[in-house]
């Protein structure tokens, strides 16, 4: 076996049930687990009815490169949401799910051949950078986003020497756990930092269509790349119809941007065989050429978030996040024991914050936060907000 693979850690998830192992919650409360980010929003009746209509293409070979009418519909809805115009034959890919695709790009991107090689990352993170990385042979390099910097990924601190030997770059924004967005003065930074060393950033933008005020979207790459006056070289933009469209079942998303480099990813993928299910293509069509559903989903989101915070105001620290699903909230104590104890007494289920990362400087920077994620109901939202109350308090 690959002995790279003795250097993945647990999966947070899995740590999650070790550390409740014998524990038993309490009875009498019904739980609500808010651990995890898997919208539990309904999926479109429109999007069902688009995959079942589709199913007789299960008798043909999907191509890797998708269909045509679905690669122009991912590219006509980055054109509405993002400025900008891509080729759909040559800057837009398919791919199963943004999680996938994010694993296999480092394998397509990092040169085996050098004999260092770094990935640099958010740190906390979504733990496939880091297994990405590991499993393409490459070290990763993890920038601590604390509040000491607004909860942002800080390139001053990669040493200068270093740079030389990075071969990508993930982002994460808005971002898993912190809901930040990058600003256009981060995105110029990163983009000169690219230009001179010649690394690749992969752009996790899966949460770009959970934010509060209709009208201001948040800023995504493709869109800073172009008010710089750039174009997409060594860019490629992932996203997802998981959160968008309350489809996490359904493992669809695009990858988006150099078309060199998606012309490479692509030559990867056709030996990978990672072409997406016909059906799905004529289900994820439909989804990204409607918008509606998008707002209403946005509009449950921005209903829980105003009631869930000001209960919380009071027994947790946190900002209210610039985009996503999540809030990132500073514990009394140890961010495990709070975790443990209020499933035990509550039966409410959050990730504890150190789980989502690594020491790096010196710390964790997840340590004394938990992750709750809100994508249960209003209802069950607001039930957990109280008994976390109830737990903090007495």
């Amino acid at each position: 076996m690959n002995p790279r693979l003795n250097q993945l850690q647990p999966y947070p998830f899995q740590r999650l049930r070790d550390l409740f192992a014998g524990v038993t919650p309490n009875p009498g409360l019904k739980p609500v687990n808010l651990s995890i980010g898997e919208p539990k929003h309904a999926t479109p009746a429109f999007i069902r009815e688009a995959l079942t209509s589709a199913l007789d293409g299960l008798a043909n070979y999907p191509i890797t490169q998708g269909a045509e009418s679905l690669r122009l519909a991912i590219a006509d809805w980055c054109g509405r949401r993002y400025g900008v115009t891509l080729d759909p034959a040559s800057q837009i890919l398919p791919v199963n799910g943004s999680r996938e695709a994010l694993f296999a790009f480092a394998q397509a991107a990092i040169d085996p051949t050098k004999h260092v090689k770094r990935v640099i990352s958010p740190n906390p993170f979504y733990q496939i950078y880091e297994g990405a990385a590991l499993l393409a042979g490459a070290k990763p390099y993890f920038l601590n986003t604390a509040p000491e910097n607004g909860f942002r990924m800080d390139f001053g601190q990669v040493p200068e020497d270093m740079w030389a030997d990075v071969q990508l770059v993930y982002t994460c924004s808005p971002g898993n756990p912190t809901g930040k967005v990058m600003a256009l003065d981060e995105w110029r930074v990163l983009f000169d930092l690219a230009d001179r060393h010649g690394f690749v950033i992969a752009s996790d933008e899966c949460y770009s269509e959970i934010y509060f005020e209709e009208g201001q979207a948040p800023l995504g790459a493709l869109t800073a790349a172009k008010e710089l006056g750039r174009d997409f070289s060594k860019l490629i933009v992932f996203n997802s119809l998981s959160k968008r469209s309350n489809v996490p079942g359904l493992r669809s998303g695009f990858v988006a941007g150099d078309a060199e480099v998606i012309k490479q990813f692509l030559l990867y993928r056709t030996y990978h065989g990672s072409a997406m299910n016909p059906a799905v293509q004529a289900a994820s069509t439909a989804a990204w050429q409607d918008e509606a559903h998008v707002v209403e989903n946005r509009r449950q989101y921005r209903e829980k978030f105003a009631a869930v915070m000001p209960i919380l105001k009071d027994v947790l620290a946190f900002d209210a996040p610039d985009a996503a699903f999540y809030l990132w909230a500073k514990v009394p104590g140890d961010d495990a024991e709070f975790a443990r104890e209020l499933y035990r007494d509550q039966h409410v289920t959050v990730l504890p914050g150190s789980y989502l990362a690594r020491e790096a400087g010196g710390a964790n920077p997840g340590r004394g936060y938990i992750r709750i994620a809100l994508v249960d109901g209003l209802e069950p939202c607001v039930e957990a907000a109280h008994r976390i109350v109830e737990f903090v308090t007495h």
